[in-house]
């Protein structure tokens, strides 16, 4: 029965984005960007509720009161496709940082461009981390939050990997503050495998961090350290 539901799950979930994503590329261009942000928050919760009622997960955030009333930098935990959605409930509205990949995606990439998402080619680097720093400080004046997952890709949520640096640096150009953003999403949602196990997925938000004059690396170490130990304390 849980495999039924997963993949009836699965089917609903690539139904909805695509026939949303067409509906939302009709009607974005003429919305402005806080509207269209609304708009997106409806096919978030949609979906967040059919995982409910067909596979059982729902979810509980702690720390709101952390998230800062200005635009600053979430860095979140990458473990499965669930955050993806999740993240446009929590909290202001945020920019993600994506792989160039997803804006090739019919429907999906242009609504994505209309959402100011900032797509990057991974294999670049450098040129990868400049573009998060410079089109990130333009979302941020524009009074937009900006999402970086710092893993880079989804991992296992038992495992993690050096954190990339460009979220961490994009703060500490601007001065904004670094949220980190911990969650054990990958516990019920792999990223790997079609099941979807019932539960409560629990998301934890940090204190904001001051990135004025930090080292980006040093941040980045205190990020990783944080999330991780909460993931862990999760678990226990």
């Amino acid at each position: 029965m849980l495999a039924l539901r997963s993949t009836l799950f699965t089917a609903l979930m690539i139904a909805w984005t695509l026939v949303y994503a067409a509906f939302f590329v009709l009607i974005g261009g003429f919305l402005s960007v806080p509207a269209r942000f609304a708009v997106i928050r409806f096919y978030a919760r949609r979906m967040l509720d059919m995982l409910r009622i067909l596979c059982g997960l729902t979810h509980v955030v702690e720390g709101l009161e952390n998230i800062p009333s200005e635009p600053h930098v979430a860095l979140w935990k990458h473990s499965s496709a669930w955050e993806t959605f999740a993240q446009f409930l929590i909290g202001p509205p945020k920019v993600l940082v994506l792989k160039r990949e997803l804006m090739f995606i019919p429907f999906v990439g242009f609504g994505l461009a209309l959402l100011r998402s900032i797509p990057i080619d991974r294999g670049a680097r450098g040129t990868a981390v400049n573009q998060v720093v410079e089109r990130g400080s333009a979302r941020l004046a524009e009074g937009l939050s900006v999402l970086v997952f710092p893993e880079g890709t989804r991992v296992g949520v038992t495992e993690t990997r050096r954190y990339g640096v460009s979220g961490a640096l994009l703060a500490a150009r601007t001065g904004c503050k670094v949220v980190p953003i911990a969650h054990d999403a990958g516990y019920y949602w792999p990223r790997r495998g079609l099941l979807k196990k019932p539960g409560v997925i629990r998301v934890r938000i940090g204190a904001p961090i001051d990135a004025t004059g930090r080292d980006p690396r040093e941040l980045n170490e205190q990020v990783q350290a944080w999330i991780e130990a909460a993931i862990a304390e999760m678990r226990r």
